[in-house]
């Protein structure tokens, strides 16, 4: 039987009110969100410099810019289980990712439910895809028009989405579509498929982004696998940047673009070490560009806003009543009042079982990990078969990391908690917690995250049995023999070290 979740800070559900189909008319405007995997705010609006980025750069220059928007989540499952609800995942049981897919299933709250669903009540196309009919997530041509990404962490039902496209809508149908890109994805993990990429770049583009070229964060080295694995990264950048460009041109040739908000957004923080899976800017910070009716152009804003936040806004663009119970905002509203903190929050992924919790203000970013005894590289088959942990582990058994790199990468233990200045450390290397001089700003973080962990009914860790389940589920889904392997033996490491209280 599926398990139901209740949120316990919502005590009445004050009603859903949604504009019937009826008053669904042609000047009602399209919403058009751009969903892109694995990709920090790597574009040249937002300072990136070793490569360009028009596309994204147009939408800025006639949009609306914000410079510190975070998901609340680092893994793509959670995060668009989020997104897609408006809802913080730790509220709603969708915090661990890739879960609720086999014998444990997760049902919605009561009075929470998928906005493509209130956008088909209101009369709206719903539909998720490429953008392009006849091409696939990451730009290449295909015979076959396959629906977008979802991948929710709860049971929904694929009758939500009318479509892989908004082509086949009624004549002056307003559309909601999600436009999956695959992003950071389309690097691959493999000296085959880096091949492959500085091919299509020399073909495309004229020439593919030279390794050497590129700035890595202070905590990895300068080795070539890893400058190559950055360099290709950049280059998805470039390849998701045209792919924008031409669903632009698409919508501006069908007369739709200026009756289109238009919203741009990432998944999380690009896919590394210390990048996806974790609460640091690596994983968190994202791009986030609006464009369309009401929204002023070449505007920037440095407010703290969070990815939920994009259900609302989307809902409040159609006319559409934001439910009483969604805890994201809408932050185009004039009377929005700007955000005094924001928070993520990092479950299990995969076979790895680990707790934090983050919450940003102005000038701090505070982490708490529920269980420092573990090493921030934990074992995880998804990381572990990655090119650059391969080579960071093999550059950690020859001495050849500096201290750094060692500290933040290969220490056995995580410090309970962490506590990071905004802007003066922006890889947060420089842990402030144990520093006098910052003890008031860390009791205060450590009351506002504990606050908000008991307002909004943070579910917390699986119980043994769920975890049994999810891996189990998770393991006989994975064809390949090896891999299965190596997760069934690092699922047995976590149960030992939950029984051991590490």
């Amino acid at each position: 039987m599926p398990h139901r979740i209740s949120l316990v800070f919502a005590t009445i559900f004050l009603g859903w009110s949604i504009t019937t189909a009826t008053t669904a008319t042609a000047d009602r405007p399209n919403i058009l969100w751009f969903v892109v995997d694995d990709m920090s705010a790597n574009f040249s609006c937002y300072g990136e410099t070793k490569i360009q980025t028009p596309h994204v750069d147009r939408l800025a220059q006639e949009g609306l810019r914000f410079t510190r928007a975070y998901a609340t989540s680092p893994v793509c499952s959670t995060f668009r289980s989020a997104m897609i609800t408006g809802m913080y995942q730790t509220s709603i049981g969708a915090h661990h990712h890739r879960s609720g897919r086999g014998e444990h299933q997760i049902v919605l709250p009561d009075g929470v439910q998928p906005i493509p669903e209130t956008f088909q009540q209101a009369g709206y196309w719903t539909c998720i895809g490429s953008g392009l009919p006849g091409y696939d997530a990451s730009g290449n041509p295909t015979s076959t028009n396959r629906m977008g990404k979802t991948d929710y962490n709860f049971n929904w039902d694929k009758a939500i989405y009318n479509s892989h496209d908004w082509s086949g809508r009624e004549s002056g149908q307003p559309f909601f579509m999600q436009v999956q890109l695959h992003g950071g994805k389309i690097r691959g993990a493999s000296e085959a498929k880096y091949n492959a990429i500085q091919k299509l770049m020399v073909a495309e583009f004229g020439e593919a982004t030279d390794p050497q070229s590129v700035e890595l964060p202070p905590h990895y080295p300068r080795d070539p696998v890893l400058l190559r694995d950055w360099s290709t990264y950049l280059d998805s950048v470039r390849i998701t940047d045209a792919h924008v460009g031409r669903v632009i041109d698409r919508l501006k040739s069908e007369g739709l673009l200026e009756n289109t908000l238009v919203v741009f957004f990432t998944d999380h923080g690009i896919s590394h070490a210390r990048g996806k899976q974790f609460l640091y800017d690596e994983g968190t910070h994202i791009p986030l560009v609006i464009r369309g009716p009401g929204v002023g152009r070449g505007e920037t804003r440095t407010d703290l806003v969070e990815h939920i936040d994009v259900a609302a806004l989307s809902l409040a663009a159609a006319g559409i009543e934001i439910p009483a119970t969604m805890q994201g905002q809408d932050i185009l509203d004039e009377n929005h009042q700007p955000k005094q903190a924001v928070f993520a929050a990092r479950d299990r992924c995969g076979e790895a079982a680990d707790r934090i919790r983050s919450v940003r203000t102005d000038r701090y970013l505070y982490i708490k990990n529920f269980y420092p005894q573990r090493p921030l590289l934990m074992p995880s088959e998804y990381k572990d078969a990655k090119l650059i942990l391969m080579r960071l582990r093999q550059l950690h058994s020859a001495g050849k990391l500096s201290a750094l790199s060692e500290r933040l990468l290969f220490s056995p233990t995580r410090p309970a908690e962490e506590l990071y200045l905004y802007g003066e450390d922006p890889w947060q290397t420089t842990n402030l917690a144990a520093d006098p001089q910052h003890a008031k700003a860390l009791t205060w973080h450590r009351q506002r995250l504990r606050k908000w962990i008991e307002d909004t009914g943070d579910m917390g860790p699986e119980s043994p049995e769920v975890y049994v389940l999810e891996t189990e589920d998770q393991m006989q889904s994975t064809r390949n023999e090896t891999s299965r392997e190596n997760y069934r033996k690092n699922s047995e490491l976590y149960k030992q070290w939950a029984r051991e209280g590490k």
